[in-house]
């Protein structure tokens, strides 16, 4: 006796992987100088994964500080939203 396994492909499943595919995050929330955001990724093993944003260098860009690393440049890419 074989064990058989079906997978279904609902209409939801599907539609949810085509959503999923095709989204762009796009971040909303307007940083001010001074606050303090999550790092997707910190710069090194030992820095922290928080970063205080000192100041916009671009629309994209900001010069920030990590705690045991320093100052950095971040995209706003880099952190969370």
């Amino acid at each position: 006796m074989s064990l058989q396994t079906t997978t279904i492909d609902s209409p939801a499943s599907s539609l949810e992987a085509e959503i999923a595919s095709g989204w762009q995050p796009v971040c909303h929330i307007t940083y001010n100088r001074d606050a303090w955001v999550k790092l997707l990724q910190p710069p090194s093993e030992y820095a922290f994964d928080e970063a205080r944003l000192l100041c916009q260098e671009s629309p994209n860009t900001w010069v920030a500080w990590v705690p045991d690393c320093g100052e950095v440049l971040l995209d706003r890419s880099d952190f969370y939203c």
